[in-house]
């Protein structure tokens, strides 16, 4: 039975126009809505899908077309981690399909004229989870009362809807058609509408209204203020319309499941959107599962619960360390497990921070020698044998073989074990005097320790860490690590009191050249190997400060290149370039790539790949193997 809360909400949608019970099918519901629909609560499946319905062939992807019920487990570690429910549901404007093309999903048609003018067909009668239409005025809102509100975007227009530092022109054409319109290029328009997190340009207007300042009573506003514990209005409305991660159980939603319980809590129960908007080949609308429970866990121990058969569906919160145990899991529990490919450009790299506050170590991590040797100083074969039982790739941070972009150069740029060369720059950058344990000294005097701080997530980066301390011992280098909780690292980083990193690598691996090529420039905060830089390109230029390495700047016009791009063989180009002073810089030290992951299922839940590409982008971890076509299989 559907939760009261989502039934209320239905309820309160049938006084809608156009929301009336319509007879006759062709399509089936969940049995888990037949009491709503027969108590005339909910339309029948006819009426909840939109005229168009998005329509998934399962067997032209080698699945099997499923039945509906039932309920999934999975555990997270923390509550914000209910936002995989929306990275997994992975329902887009626009989204990737599993070879990585990008395709139509919550809109019936997008009509893309040179990447200046996108014009979005909305399928008509679609709806949100609460049943009320969406239309044009849905996309209005969000552009005219949100994106342009100064309360509610005191930064300013979001980067990807600018083109040439520019916003479009938006208009309605229609109910059901819209235009956004660019008098440059904007490649980075749909891509970002397919992210993981995605750009919102659409909210539920109909439910928003409530919680801004131009619609609803100030007495009223007062007092939900009051209610929700803000003490301005825009973070009202801003807590109340958060999609990404989806603490409010009352707001409407397009994808797949909807959470039902506000936190805190130990459990959240997502359950089915009645008015989802694909359907398989038989007409049955999707998803098939009915629910979606995920339960709070500590993260230390999910990988043993997940062995013992108290998760459905699992692949977060794992690591390739647990592959043994989790595979003999399969003698004693009904579970399954298989290994994805992980689509970073490196496991773990090290990040050497280009602005890190000791002035003779930043001198010393802006010589691209010192950043060369180091790589080249680590025995990459060695840490592979050991940390990944010699399955991953040893390798440069760069792209992985299923990208078109890959070129075997790139992977082995600077990535060779070879000491002796390692030795001879260091000593070319006059490193050539050490005490009495073979340590380099500084020109100040110091010893050359480089100090490499973790988030202390993972053994594995101390088991890789324990390894390279080994190796740059042999080139004179002292290596110490530090950990630290991810929050407080991440300000260290930007404070520049990290000298240097332990992090995963590139995280899109497998790009093509209409993905874009960001992640190789200073272009965010997060970047640990140039966090001030990435603040001067993501505040445009309020805050932080513009690269000081002409490398680094050449990366930023190349970027700016490929945003003002409108052909293929143009992106190709930049992204080409980009890649090569990427890997021959070594911004990034990578180790290997191709690694491996853990994927465990119940041997009941069907229709889950044996393979996959498994990262945050661009794949939206499971999101683009759509899990709204997983179904549980009946037992006995």
């Amino acid at each position: 039975m559907i939760s009261r809360r989502t039934a209320l909400q239905i309820m309160a949608a049938l006084a809608l126009p156009g929301l009336a019970r319509a007879g006759g099918t062709g399509f089936s519901g969940s049995p888990m809505l037949d009491e709503l629909v027969n108590a005339g609560i909910l339309p029948d499946v006819a009426t909840r899908l939109p005229e168009k319905p998005r329509v998934i062939d399962l067997k032209a992807m080698g699945r099997e077309p499923g039945r509906h019920g039932g309920t999934v487990r999975m555990l997270i570690g923390s509550q914000k981690d209910i936002r995989l429910m929306t990275i997994n549901g992975y329902a887009r404007l626009v989204g990737y399909d599993e070879n990585l093309e990008l395709q139509p999903d919550v809109l019936e048609r997008v009509d893309n004229e040179g990447d200046r003018i996108f014009t979005f067909h909305i399928r008509k009668g679609h709806r949100w989870s609460d049943g009320s239409l969406l239309t044009a005025e849905d996309f209005r809102y969000c552009w005219e009362d949100v994106i342009l509100n100064d309360d509610l975007r005191k930064g300013g227009l979001p980067r990807e809807l600018l083109a040439r530092d520019r916003p479009p022109r938006f208009e309605i054409i229609d109910q059901y058609t819209v235009r956004y319109s660019w008098d440059a290029p904007n490649p980075n328009f749909l891509p970002k509408l397919a992210a993981p997190q995605p750009l919102v340009i659409v909210m539920p207007s109909g439910y928003m209204r409530r919680f801004h300042k131009s619609y609803q009573d100030p007495f009223r506003l007062s007092a939900l203020m009051k209610e929700y514990r803000v003490k301005k209005w825009a973070d009202l409305h801003i807590k109340m319309s958060r999609s990404y991660r989806p603490e409010n159980p009352d707001l409407p939603t397009l994808d797949p499941w909807r959470n039902t319980v506000a936190p805190p809590a130990e459990q959240f129960v997502f359950e089915r959107n009645p008015f989802f908007h694909r359907v398989d080949e038989n007409g049955l609308q999707l998803p098939y599962v009915d629910r979606v429970v995920l339960s709070l866990s500590t993260p230390d121990i999910i990988a043993a619960k997940t062995g013992t058969g108290e998760a459905d569906l699992q692949i977060n919160a794992l690591d390739f360390a647990d592959y043994t145990f989790l595979k003999d899991s399969e003698k004693l529990f009904p579970v399954k497990v298989s290994l994805w490919k992980r689509t970073q450009g490196s496991r773990v790299a090290l990040l050497p921070n280009l602005n890190c506050a000791d002035e003779a170590w930043r001198d010393l991590l802006r010589d691209v020698r010192m950043r060369r040797a180091l790589s080249l100083a680590i025995d990459r074969r060695e840490i592979n044998l050991a940390a990944f039982y010699g399955l991953a790739r040893e390798s440069a941070d760069t792209v992985l073989p299923e990208s078109p972009l890959y070129r075997d150069e790139l992977a082995r740029a600077w990535s060779a074990y070879d000491p002796e060369t390692a030795n001879r720059l260091l000593d070319e950058m006059g490193l050539t005097q050490r005490n009495s344990d073979g340590i380099r000294l500084l020109p100040d005097g110091r010893k050359a320790e480089i100090v490499v701080e973790t988030a202390g997530e993972s053994t594995l980066e101390t088991d890789v860490l324990e390894l390279v301390t080994d190796h740059w011992r042999e080139v004179g280098i002292s290596l110490f690590v530090r950990t630290s909780q991810r929050d407080v690292f991440r300000s260290r980083a930007m404070g520049g009191e990290i000298m240097m990193s332990m992090w995963t690598g590139l995280d899109n691996g497998v790009p093509t050249a209409d993905m874009n090529p960001s992640q190789l420039a200073p272009t965010a905060d997060d970047q640990l190997q140039w966090p001030v830089w990435g603040m001067y390109y993501l505040s445009l230029g309020k805050k932080g400060k513009p690269p000081e390495l002409a490398e680094a700047r050449r990366l930023v016009q190349l970027l700016a290149e490929w945003e003002a791009s409108a052909l293929p063989a143009d992106r190709t180009r930049v992204w080409g370039e980009m890649l090569d002073i990427y890997t021959d810089q070594v911004f990034s030290i990578g180790i290997v790539n191709g690694g491996l992951q853990p994927m465990v299922h119940a041997t009941r839940l069907v229709n889950v790949p044996d393979k996959g590409l498994f990262g945050f982008e661009p794949t939206s971890y499971l999101g683009v193997y759509k899990p709204d076509t997983f179904f549980l299989r009946e037992e006995g």
